[in-house]
């Protein structure tokens, strides 16, 4: 297994920014081609995706692996873990904030006890610490 590993997505952008189109490549799948335009970021717009779409993704996936984690090494096998990130954008300001919001069915573990692995998993996922600079909310229940 790797100690290290570069992931890689690309983006072409043609013109200028209100009225420029572009799209973004995961380069582990050239299948997964996404459309990215102004309108989409600062207004939203069906089947055109954005930055902060794209980093939702991966803070909802990177949180949902890390619970699983903390769970499966205390002894807790997950029969399921749906996460949700909303990633909120301010024109003019950036990226302001991502709120997680998790549903979980996890045999034998009290909402207590689970309320404690999230919040530990929203705090030490790897894109948690990347997104350092902004605040991370969360609401975690058992289903």
């Amino acid at each position: 297994m790797p100690t290290t590993l570069t992931s890689e997505a690309t983006s072409v952008w043609t013109g200028d920014l209100p009225t420029g189109t572009g799209t973004v490549t995961l380069d582990s799948s050239h299948a997964a081609v996404f459309s990215v335009n102004w309108k989409a970021r600062a207004e939203g717009v069906s089947n055109t995706t954005n930055p902060e779409e794209l980093l939702g993704a991966a803070h909802a996936a990177c949180f949902s692996m890390a619970l699983a984690n903390a769970l499966g090494s205390a002894g807790h096998t997950p029969e399921s873990i749906q996460a949700t990130a909303a990633v909120t954008f301010a024109a003019g300001t950036g990226v302001i904030g991502s709120h997680l919001l998790v549903s979980a069915k996890i045999p034998g573990l009290t909402e207590a006890e689970f309320e404690v692995f999230a919040q530990d998993a929203k705090e030490n996922c790897p894109v948690s610490k990347a997104l350092a600079g902004i605040p991370i909310t969360i609401e975690a229940e058992l289903a």
